[in-house]
């Protein structure tokens, strides 16, 4: 996927209402996750991703800071982020408790 065409989110953006559902996609550009819900609101927030699993179903929730992610809406509209995280690296993180 080519995001040098999708236009970044603004910091008015990053909010649980139009973050959560979003693919995560890691370095190598593979689908790494789904962000499961989001814990604060902007810069300052932390976002859980759900990684692996089939449908949200034995996903493993991990906590990761907003900062490491890059927010974007593709040419339909649709939010996703981009990190450089690989899955392997997600799945290895402690999981993530509310």
């Amino acid at each position: 996927m080519d995001h040098s065409k999708h236009v970044r989110l603004g910091t008015d953006e990053l909010t649980a209402a139009v973050l959560e559902g979003a693919t995560v996609y890691g370095a190598d550009d593979d689908k790494v996750g789904s962000v499961d819900h989001v814990h604060g609101s902007g810069t300052s927030a932390n976002v859980v991703i759900d990684v692996g699993g089939v449908l949200g179903i034995g996903a493993k929730p991990v906590s990761v800071p907003i900062s490491d992610l890059d927010f974007m809406r593709d040419e339909d509209g649709d939010v996703h982020a981009v990190t450089s995280w690989t899955k392997d690296q997600l799945k290895e993180m402690p999981e993530h408790r509310d």
